[in-house]
């Protein structure tokens, strides 16, 4: 067949005048295992992983994601004044956890050898500590003890303070790390976790952590709620507001995890922006290798992989999203190190046997044809293609320039017609299964 035969056509209109919502960023995160793994490679390599990330010559990241306390990926669970017990003065929580002050070291070197624009960090608690807990212990059927709501806001508050005392201000945090996984999946889920039904947290959030941020000097703190799958919207805020009709005045918008999105439609999104068009609304956790049908660690070179990450961030901008935050920025060859095995892929990966090289998986050149070519700002514009040959998602960036990403995810090449509702049409070709970005004013 001649190349003309198969060759497929497609008009993409982008609309410079339909606008919707803006980037806010695009980041990942700084676990216990990613300072464990720094840690073991030389500055010079640390230094580059930064600046592959964060510098504007690299991924142009500006948002990153921390654990209060600890997490799924550490080498053990642990949270701020363990000891002493029943201390709602938290008299032991003055001073960061040697492990936070590894990590804020490390992240301020990051700061300052990638230079990157605005780094927001977002801060979010998998537990209390088990004295808090109604089960004492750190994963099961456990939630927040009442006596101790006030005491969990305050924890916040100090975290807060203690990482600005340590040269790192705290842009946003969130209500809490997915916390259905404390009160319906605690036979699958063997990480730490606190449990909240929409109720309680509801009251938490009205009574406790809201006024406590507000009428401190973090009052202009994001606050996200939620931090969980989508399947859980919007009911959960609905029924938040049902409970306290004042508790979605304290939040700023919503965090999404990722994990569910293929069972669970964007329907569930555009029913939530329709009732709460106001709210921000970031993903905060994303990886693959999380399912049993999927491989648990590290595909290496998996452009399927790469395919899977490009799909998931244009649906999800076409649905509304402010950026994302991917998970891990660094995991070893077998996908940890955690105190749970609970491996999982990621866009950087070292081989612990060789600390002198890292390497970059096709995860982390998709992610930046958004986060290097949309930066902090842009404004998501219609972008209609006459039929499914591509998936495309368009921007208006400050700088007044279009980006547009275009994915061809088929075996045949792709004729694009772009029409520019100011600039006319131009024609380009994409070849089969490739990513692309362009720039035009």
């Amino acid at each position: 067949m001649s190349e003309r035969a198969t060759t497929r056509t497609v008009s993409l209109n982008i609309d410079r005048e339909k606008q919707y919502r803006k980037i806010v960023g695009f980041g990942g995160s700084f676990t216990g295992a990613v300072s464990y793994l720094l840690e073991k490679l030389p500055q010079a390599l640390q230094d580059h992983l930064y600046k592959s990330y964060y510098a504007d010559d690299g991924l142009a990241f500006n948002l990153m994601r921390m654990s209060i306390g600890g997490c799924d990926f550490d080498l053990a669970p642990w949270a701020y004044n363990e000891e002493p017990v029943n201390d709602v003065n938290l008299s032991n929580f003055t001073k960061l956890d040697p492990r936070d002050q590894t990590k804020a070291e490390q992240i301020k070197r990051l700061r300052n050898v990638a230079k990157p624009k605005n780094l927001r960090i977002k801060g979010a608690a998998w537990s209390a500590p088990r004295w808090m807990k109604t089960n004492d212990r750190w994963t099961g059927f456990g939630r927040l003890k009442k006596e101790y709501y006030q005491t969990w806001a305050n924890y916040h508050l100090k975290w807060l303070e203690i990482m600005e005392e340590n040269g790192l201000p705290i842009w946003a945090i969130s209500t809490g790390n997915e916390p259905m996984n404390g009160m319906f999946f605690m036979y699958f889920v063997r990480f730490m976790s606190m449990g909240w039904h929409p109720l309680s947290q509801a009251a938490w959030l009205s009574d406790n952590l809201g006024p406590t941020i507000r009428n401190s000097k973090y009052k202009d703190l994001i606050i996200l709620g939620n931090d969980d799958q989508r399947y859980t919207f919007p009911t959960w805020f609905k029924m938040m507001k049902l409970s306290r009709p004042d508790a979605l005045n304290y939040l700023d918008g919503f965090a999404v995890h990722w994990y569910w999105d293929e069972i669970f439609k964007p329907s569930f999104i555009d029913k939530t922006l329709e009732l709460y068009p106001e709210k921000m609304l970031l993903m905060t956790e994303s990886c693959i290798g999380d399912k049993p049908w999927q491989k648990a660690g590290p595909v290496l070179g998996s452009w399927y992989r790469g395919e899977k990450i490009a799909r998931a961030f244009l649906q999800n901008l076409q649905h509304g999203y402010n950026g994302w935050i991917d998970w891990n920025l660094i995991l070893d060859e077998t996908g940890g190190p955690n105190y749970v095995d609970n491996t999982v892929d990621a866009p950087v990966i070292l081989d612990t046997s060789n600390p002198n090289e890292i390497l970059k998986q096709p995860m982390f050149y998709t992610m930046g044809h958004f986060s290097k070519f949309i930066p902090e700002g842009s404004v998501r514009i219609d972008a209609i293609r006459s039929n499914v040959n591509i998936d495309s998602v368009a921007y208006l960036r400050p700088d007044g320039s279009i980006a547009a990403v275009l994915f061809n995810s088929g075996n045949a090449m792709v004729e694009i017609n772009i029409v520019d509702s100011v600039r006319g049409s131009a024609i380009i070709i994409l070849p089969p299964r490739s990513f692309h970005t362009i720039i035009y004013h």
